[in-house]
């Protein structure tokens, strides 16, 4: 039965793709009958570049495609745009000419020019995987393009039999003879001679001439089949091998006929297999070698186009016709339609995830009647591919289920909605929907509703606008132009069990309203894989490697929209990825500028703008018009570090009155839901925010184009300054937390305000604060500087903010051993604060007891007791004996009389505070607790270890209850408990204290930090204590090399660092590298702190004590005498120094054999030492038993 014209594309089941005009010539001249004679011609999809020829072979509609060009690029193009124009095609033959293997593989079986191979499967032979040592062809059942379906296997099993073969020679032979008896179709058999099989091995001798023309006379096989004169077409059927190369090498051809068992080698197959249903049938014009012709080629696409009508008069499929039957026994009106606007995206890829969770949600997958509406959400932000999926559903939805009409309906403004429900009322010929008064949205409505009609699905792409769809809450005005009956969409869209709906949309609110609770598919950013095989099918023809590749995802933050526009500007501009890569890290600016450049892609709305940055943009502007709140927290928050926001932060903008404040929390909440709905933000469980950089960029560029970058800047300044603690131990982390935002602000620069100068100075202040904590003393130097310079320049240099920024410069100063600029610092403070304040306000004894400190450091005890003393006296006066403020003086002042080895006068002092702080604090107050720390030190220096160690352990126990086993004080307390371990000998103890300072202390605050670098010091005093020198001296190592990098040379914990060292060499006997540190020492500390410091003097006292070992007795006793005598003069002659440096220069005069000088001098020291550090300091003991060891 010939069929009739079909009225529609809908009505063709059969295509046909050829790729040379001779082989379409060969099959159109088979068509029984010519519809495009007729008129009006088929119309196609929007879209579709492809060239058509329309007919019928036998019982079928047919329509032949016109390839531009060789390859299965070309043909996967033409068979996609192709599904789009003709949806109900439900087998394509690949038709044509091919090279042959042969002989099939492993049989006798000759095949000759002018045979049929029709394809069982086709091996897509060059993709694999490239080894170092060889090409491995995928091939497996999950990465070869598979066989075909059983509809198709089946009636190849048929016709592969013995009668089938019969019949199918048969009616080839009939309808070949048919086209030989076309002239211009130049069909007829070129005879036996031109068909010539050389040796695999034997290579053409010179390409461009035919083997006639260069003489090629290599061996020829012997081919028995010509034996019987002209032989007749054959069809063979097997695997065909799929390429995008032409196979022109005989061992080539027989190495992959045998690992692949294929019969044949065509370049089409591979590129319209994943398409549709598919056979390919080619005629043999050539034997795959080198020694190709194109004599054979017009007699092999006649032959093959015989074939093609022969088989497909034994094709009679089951689903054959749905489109038809539907053109032919039902009115227009109610025919499967298809109103889809894009083909298929040849590059998309990966989102099985995804789409299989529609295919669950849609119900499409079970095919069961469904008893309500299903309904489906794709939900994400700008850009991450939403459309491109929904587009892959709908083409996957077309093939599976061909009898559900498809309707694409844009919604970025009502009248686009609009417009295609028109399309759909004039598409089915709705009766009515030409009248002007007619409501079309209702009539469509009403019309899918109806059962009778059909299944369908129905896409709602970019529904972002909530207002749009629901109407407008109340109290919000709009600046939309839409009247207000077009503002509430959502009730046009039909609900009926036989129809679906699928949304894609920005904003996740929308999408859950749409389906009516059904929780939305979020469209994340692609992963790595993803990511690389879609810039590998953007970049075909560019050659770079995998890294470079997934750098630029990366930098891309795996986008696909990102990665698209990146690729098509690599294409445009011909270059590589390495230089794309070069140009989004010069600037976050070009980063910007490369997001905004426009570009075309397949299965985007051409209304809509096709950069990524335009496409975020679109929606600020619609946030910032139905949510001006929502659109100012974004401004605010890209000003921030864009991860880790805080809420607080959020929080206090909207409590300000500039701001429209205050906001109450629920208004706070629902402008966050939007941002979070359009996943410009993410919120993490700790309550805090997260933002994309990408999007954070842009955000800025869209400040900046507007102009309010200087107005949000300076918001994020004031909240992020107010918010901003001073750095100590307990703000430690939040000031950690905050870094990165108060960088970012501070990064802006442009203040507006004074207001904003001054919160500028006071986060600058407060961060040099926590940097100086933390021991990065350059930079918050540089930080306190600035605050200084302004807070000078706004309030004067004597405001008491400006003190407090000087004095906090100070601190640093003396953290990092500058005395002397810590000193004219805190004299201008101080000064200062006398003349502005009064000389007994406690801002100025405060700062008295900072230069107290700063002298105590250099050695300056008396000015430093001076300092004290007034600052003690006056507290006791103007705030009482047991003020805080007056007990800290007292601690102060206790701790010079220390420095200076007035332990009664330091011990009387400590019991008292302590003793207050107990009554008045409580025991276990921390300030109670360092004051029995201080005299537990004084204790441990007058060698009364018990009592030290007793106040220790409980101070420990305490401040680990109290505080916590990691804070700065409980590590301080337990450092020192070890040093009372350490000078009783009891080594193990000390060391597992000491261990456990340090591992902790690198925890919590860094291996480089100051503390920590005290803690390793001091387990290296007790290695070197227990004779582990290797253990010592590699601490030591660590301790001084950190030092030198953070402090700098000259920094006196790097001295200290330094001596301590020289002191492992030293046990060890290395005298010289001992004495080339100790040098080092001394002459540094000259220059940085004077001769007469108190460290200089212990630098050349440890100097001569390396002489003294060495035998170098005068040096030793140079250094020794100028040692005692300086401290003899600054310290005092009873002073425990002076005392320790008449003792080592006793023993230098006893080396020498001065024996009566050194009994005379030990003599002398022992005595005082009696007096100054009692009968049982293990310093007096030690020098009684010389002096009586040195009498006998």
């Amino acid at each position: 039965m010939e069929p009739t014209r079909p009225t529609t594309r809908l009505g063709f089941n059969i295509a046909i793709i050829c790729a040379l005009t001779i082989e379409a010539d060969a099959v159109e001249a088979l068509f029984d009958q010519y519809w495009d004679d007729d008129v009006p011609r088929y119309d196609k999809a929007p879209g579709d570049p492809n060239a058509y020829s329309t007919g019928s072979i036998g019982r079928h509609n047919v329509v032949l495609a016109y390839m531009p060009g060789m390859g299965k690029a070309s043909s996967a193009a033409v068979a996609a745009n192709c599904r789009a124009s003709f949806p109900n095609i439900k087998l394509a033959l690949v038709v044509g000419v091919c090279g042959v293997v042969p002989f099939v593989p492993s049989s006798n079986i000759e095949i000759v020019l002018g045979d049929i191979i029709m394809s069982s499967g086709v091996i897509q032979y060059d993709l694999g995987r490239q080894l170092p040592e060889r090409f491995v062809c995928k091939n497996t059942l999950l990465e070869s393009l598979g066989r075909p379906n059983a509809e198709i296997r089946t009636l190849l099993a048929k016709l592969e039999g013995i009668r089938g073969r019969k019949m199918l020679r048969s009616k080839m032979a009939s309808h070949l003879d048919r086209l030989q008896n076309e002239p211009e179709l130049e069909a007829r058999y070129p005879g036996v001679a031109y068909d010539r099989l050389f040796d695999a091995t034997y290579r053409h001798i010179s390409d461009g001439k035919t083997c006639e023309e260069c003489g090629c006379n290599g061996g020829l096989v012997l081919r028995r089949r010509f034996d019987q004169g002209i032989p007749q077409p054959a069809v063979h059927f097997g695997f065909i091998a799929s390429g995008d190369t032409v196979m022109k090498s005989g061992e080539e051809r027989d190495n992959i006929a045998r690992q692949e068992s294929v019969i044949g080698f065509e370049m089409e197959g591979a590129g319209v297999w994943d398409t549709f249903p598919c056979i390919v049938i080619k005629g043999a014009c050539d034997y795959a070698d080198s020694h190709k012709t194109k004599v054979w080629q017009r007699y092999a696409a006649a032959t093959t186009a015989a074939c093609t009508k022969a088989f497909l008069e034994y094709w009679v499929p089951s689903i054959t016709g749905i489109g038809y039957i539907l053109e032919q026994n039902q009115t227009g009106s109610s025919a499967v339609k298809y109103l889809v606007p894009y083909t298929s995206n040849p590059d998309f890829v990966g989102r099985e995830k995804i789409l299989n969770e529609l295919k669950d949600q849609l119900g499409h997958r079970q095919r069961t009647r469904n008893t309500s509406q299903a309904r489906a959400s794709l939900h994400g932000l700008g850009g991450t591919g939403k459309t491109q999926i929904a587009l892959a559903y709908v083409f996957w939805l077309q093939e599976t289920c061909p009898a559900v009409s498809i309707f694409w309906v844009h919604t970025s403004n009502a009248e686009r909605f609009h417009q295609a429900f028109a399309s759909i009322a004039q598409e089915y010929q709705i009766p009515g929907y030409a009248e002007p008064k007619v409501d079309v949205l209702l009539l469509v409505k009403g019309w899918l509703e109806k059962k009778d009609h059909g299944e369908w699905l129905m896409v709602i792409d970019n529904a972002d606008d909530a207002h749009l769809f629901f109407g407008q809450p109340a109290g919000i005005t709009t600046t939309s132009a839409e009247p207000k009956d077009e503002r509430n969409l959502a009730r046009y869209l039909p609900e009926c069990a036989h129809g679906a709906i699928l949304i894609t949309t920005r904003n996740k609110q929308v999408g859950v309203r749409l389906t009516k609770g059904q929780w939305p598919i979020e469209v994340l950013r692609m992963n790595e894989e993803e990511s690389e095989q879609l810039l590998r099918a953007r970049l075909k023809g560019i050659s770079t490697t995998s890294a470079d590749l997934l750098t630029l995802s990366s930098r891309l933050e795996h986008l696909p929209l990102a990665l698209a526009q990146g690729a098509a500007f690599i294409q445009e501009t011909s270059i590589t990825v390495a230089k794309y890569l070069q140009l989004l890290s010069n600037s976050d600016k070009d980063v910007v500028d490369l997001l905004s450049k426009e570009f075309a892609t397949v299965g985007r709305d051409s209304e809509a703008p096709q950069a990524v940055a335009q496409t975020w943009i679109l929606s600020f502007r619609q946030i910032e018009q139905q949510h001006p709140l929502a659109s100012e927290l974004l401004s605010f928050m890209s000003i921030l570090d864009r991860q880790d926001i805080p809420r607080q932060f959020v929080s206090h903008y909207g409590e300000q009155e500039q701001n429209g404040g205050p906001r109450s929390d629920m208004e706070l909440t629902e402008a966050l839901g939007i941002l979070k709905a359009f996943s410009f933000v993410t919120e993490e469980n700790s309550g805090n925010f997260d933002m994309h950089r990408l999007v954070q960029l842009v955000t800025r560029k869209w400040l900046t184009n507007r102009g309010t970058v200087g107005r949000f800047g300076g918001e994020a300044l004031m909240t992020v300054s107010h918010m901003y603690p001073y750095g100590t131990y307990e703000t430690r982390t939040l000031c950690a937390a905050y870094l990165a935002h108060a960088n970012n602000v501070l990064r802006l620069g442009g203040l507006r305000s004074k207001d904003q100068a001054e919160a500028k100075a006071s986060l600058l202040h407060c961060i040099a604060g926590y940097l100086d904590f933390e021991g990065k003393w350059s930079e918050a130097e540089e930080l306190s500087i600035e605050a200084v310079k302004i807070r000078e320049e706004l309030f004067g240099a004597d405001d008491p903010d400006t003190l407090s920024s000087m004095a906090g410069l100070a601190s640093i100063y003396r953290n990092q051993g500058r005395w002397e600029e810590a000193e004219k610092l805190l004299v201008q403070v101080m000064e200062t604060c006398k003349t502005k304040l009064g000389a007994d306000h406690p801002s100025t004894l405060t700062s008295m007891g900072n230069l107290a400190s700063t002298y105590r450091n250099q050695g300056r005890w008396e000015e430093a007791e001076k300092l004290d003393v007034q600052v003690m006296e006056t507290s006791e006066t103007k705030l009482g004996a047991d003020h805080p403020s007056t007990l800290t003086s007292m601690g102060n002042l206790a701790s010079t009389f220390w420095n200076q080895g007035r332990w009664e006068e330091a011990e009387k002092l400590e019991v008292q505070v302590m003793e207050t702080r107990e009554t008045k604090l409580g025991a276990d107050h921390p300030d109670t607790l360092t004051s029995m720390g201080n005299l537990a030190s004084t204790y441990r220096n007058q060698g009364r270890w018990e009592e030290a160690e007793k106040l220790e352990v409980q101070v420990m126990e305490t401040c680990k209850t109290k505080l916590g086993a990691d804070h700065p004080s409980t590590l301080t307390s337990m450092g020192n408990l070890a040093s009372t371990y350490r000078n009783q000998g009891r080594w193990e103890e000390a060391e597992k204290l000491d261990v456990q300072v340090m591992e902790t202390c690198k925890t919590k605050l860094g291996a480089d930090h100051p503390s920590t670098l005290t803690s390793m010091a001091n387990l290296a005093s007790t290695y070197r204590n227990q004779g582990r020198w290797e253990e010592a001296e590699k601490l030591d190592v660590q301790v001084m090399e950190t030092c030198k990098t953070k402090l700098g040379a000259d920094h006196p914990s790097t001295l200290t660092s330094m001596a301590n060292l020289a002191s492992t060499f030293w046990n060890q006997g290395r005298w010289e590298e001992a004495e080339k540190l100790e040098v080092q020492v001394m002459e540094t500390s000259e220059t940085k702190l004077g001769a007469d410091h108190p460290s200089t003097l212990t630098s050349m006292g440890n100097l001569a004590s390396t002489y003294r070992n060495q035998g170098r007795w005068e040096e030793a006793e140079k250094l020794e005498v100028q040692v005692m005598e300086t401290r003899e003069t600054k310290l005092g002659a009873d002073h425990p120094d002076t005392l320790t440096s008449m003792a080592n220069l006793a023993f230098t005069w006893k080396s020498q054999g001065r024996y009566k000088d050194a009994l005379v001098l030990m003599k002398s020291c022992a005595e005082a030492q009696q007096q100054v550090l009692g009968p049982m300091h293990p310093d007096t003991i030690s020098s009684v038993s010389t002096v009586e060891e040195w009498r006998k």
